[in-house]
């Protein structure tokens, strides 16, 4: 995003929820966590307008963004979400989804959650993030990667200075503030 969002997104019916509340909040929920980096690639190549019509349907496709359940997935699950018209019905983005949620599982043996190992890598350059989820995750390009974090706190930029969110956000010490330190 871009600080035309700051500008943007507080007057508009379906971005101001997600900017005023979502939007470069620390969290250390699994199910946000999961909800966003599956949001995020399934973003690439369209509008983030188009994923956040599309939430809803992502939530009810996606299991409520359990990551338990969208690990447990099989290739029944595959097709059901192939035919799905209120998601992206792209193969190698749901694909990812599922081995995503099973890479998230195995994190908790090495990490103990999808949080501590974002944690144990912080901070790094974006670069070095890309590499590490590349090796890490599927479908995770640089711009998805840049996202994610901005979007939960690990890198700046999500708001600019003046936009009355950056304020509490900074309160919240998000990690790119030195919220792990």
């Amino acid at each position: 995003m871009s600080a035309a969002y700051c500008r943007m997104a507080p007057t508009h019916p379906v971005h101001a929820a997600y900017h005023d509340r979502e939007y470069g909040f620390p969290s250390r929920d699994e199910g946000v966590l999961f909800e966003r980096l599956l949001l995020e690639i399934n973003q690439a190549g369209l509008s983030w307008l188009t994923i956040l019509n599309k939430r809803a349907a992502f939530r009810a496709a996606y299991a409520d963004f359990s990551v338990d359940r969208v690990a447990g997935f099989t290739t029944d699950d595959l097709d059901r979400l192939l035919a799905d018209p209120g998601i992206v019905r792209n193969r190698l983005k749901i694909e990812a989804g599922i081995a995503n949620a099973r890479r998230i599982i195995e994190l908790r043996q090495t990490s103990g959650s999808f949080a501590g190992w974002l944690d144990q890598h912080h901070p790094r350059s974006l670069e070095a993030w890309t590499r590490l989820f590349r090796q890490t995750f599927r479908f995770t390009g640089g711009q998805i990667v840049n996202e994610f974090l901005i979007s939960l706190g690990y890198l700046p930029g999500a708001h600019e200075p003046d936009c009355p969110v950056f304020t509490r956000i900074a309160e919240l010490a998000p990690p790119w503030l030195g919220g792990l330190e």
